[in-house]
């Protein structure tokens, strides 16, 4: 594990990845803008000349940002777990998408650990195999797992990853299909052979670098519950029931 002067190398080299990665996420976004803007000039023009248009094809979510921020409470933060901070960052999308917020305006960053933390939750729980099973082995999550383990710096955990989807990709489709579809549980040797206990000797805390991602994040906030529910429901535009 990374002390001293080498731990706090690490964090700047991941923060200075995270402020390029969003500066060139807001030039896309700019660009967008621009092309919606553009767009929606053409309409205006398009009703102008008398052309038939019908501006109600425009969803709410085409009108809604990115909720740009990745927050999490002040309890979570003066926790001494690193899991108390990644729980809170789940809790938040938990709750945004229950208040009916789509994947795609939720910060991509704070889904990649959330994703990342089930990974981990399913590798610890119930090995690999039970990661696959569960998971039903999307190619999309896949490889957003590979992406997040190279970007928080889990080299370690990324080499796993990468020999364990060797591992699939190889099992034939009949009986990768019928592991999938099956239980998991009993007799079965394709967990078996999926299976590695290589994850719990690593000297590599995925935990901890989850958490300290989000925490050396440009876009990461501390706030007080209250705070929290404000912002959400200024994102959502209406009222958030509290639990």
């Amino acid at each position: 594990m990374a002390k001293g002067p080498e731990k706090n190398t690490k964090n700047k080299a991941l923060h200075t990845k995270l402020l390029n990665r969003k500066k060139a996420k807001l030039r896309e976004e700019k660009e967008a803008k621009a092309k919606r803007l553009k767009d929606l000039v053409n309409k205006i023009n398009e009703i102008k000349n008398g052309e038939d248009f019908d501006l109600s094809n425009n969803s709410k979510e085409d009108t809604m940002e990115e909720f740009g921020r990745i927050i999490v409470s002040e309890t979570a933060m003066k926790s001494e777990n690193p899991q108390d901070v990644v729980h809170s960052n789940i809790s938040v999308i938990n709750l945004m998408r229950e208040e009916g917020v789509d994947d795609e305006l939720i910060h991509e960053d704070a889904i990649t650990s959330y994703y990342l933390d089930y990974y981990y939750s399913q590798y610890a729980e119930g090995n690999f195999a039970q990661f696959v099973h569960n998971s039903g082995w999307n190619k999309e999550l896949n490889e957003l797992i590979e992406e997040g383990l190279a970007l928080i710096g889990a080299e370690k955990h990324l080499e796993l990853f990468l020999e364990q989807s060797k591992k699939v990709r190889i099992t034939s489709n009949i009986k990768l299909d019928k592991f999938l579809k099956g239980k998991l549980e009993g007799a079965n040797p394709v967990r078996d052979a999926l299976n590695n206990d290589k994850f719990f000797e690593l000297e590599e805390n995925l935990v901890e670098l989850n958490a300290n991602f989000l925490k050396n994040h440009p876009d990461f906030e501390v706030l007080s519950v209250d705070d929290m529910f404000a912002a959400l429901e200024e994102f959502v535009g209406h009222e958030i029931k509290r639990a």
